[in-house]
């Protein structure tokens, strides 16, 4: 029987440490989020009203950038654009979807032929840009927020 009571509390005095809980300060929990959280994903881009019909994150983000492209190109093509010489380049365009759905055109690596070609043609992709529709936000974690996006346009005039 005393067998039985000793072993009994060597069992007690062991088992209380599997009853410790660790405490944890927010700090701790919001650093170990930040360590693991991708920065670089959303989990919604930035859409047109069209887009919202893709099933898809990725269909969306691609609905995304060929609406942009297309409506470029196509307000492009209705200026009357004369030039000297063939052109036949790629503009990178750098530019950022604020948390409000706003589009601004940060950068445009430009050629310098294109420019002495078309003078104006930073002007051309600002009001293409400005003439686009509602832009709807990308979400991260339920929350509208900044995107940056890079996208090449491909300039031909004969």
């Amino acid at each position: 029987m005393k067998q039985l009571y000793v072993f009994i509390i060597i069992l007690m005095l062991v088992s209380c440490e599997y009853f410790n809980v660790k405490k944890t300060s927010s700090e701790d929990i919001l650093k170990e989020e930040l360590y693991t959280f991708n920065w670089e994903d959303v989990d919604e881009y930035p859409s047109f009203d069209l887009c919202n019909t893709s099933e898809t994150k990725t269909e969306r983000k691609t609905c995304f950038q060929n609406t942009l492209v297309n409506h470029v190109i196509s307000y492009l093509q209705k200026e009357v654009i004369v030039v000297t010489q063939d052109i036949s380049d790629t503009i990178l365009l750098k530019f950022q979807v604020n948390k409000l759905g706003h589009l601004e055109l940060m950068q445009a690596n430009i050629d310098c032929a294109i420019v002495q070609e078309i003078p104006n043609i930073e002007q051309l992709l600002q009001e293409s840009l400005d003439s686009l529709p509602k832009i709807f936000a990308a979400i991260k974690r339920n929350q509208p927020v900044t995107t940056e996006f890079d996208l090449p346009i491909i300039i031909s005039v004969n």
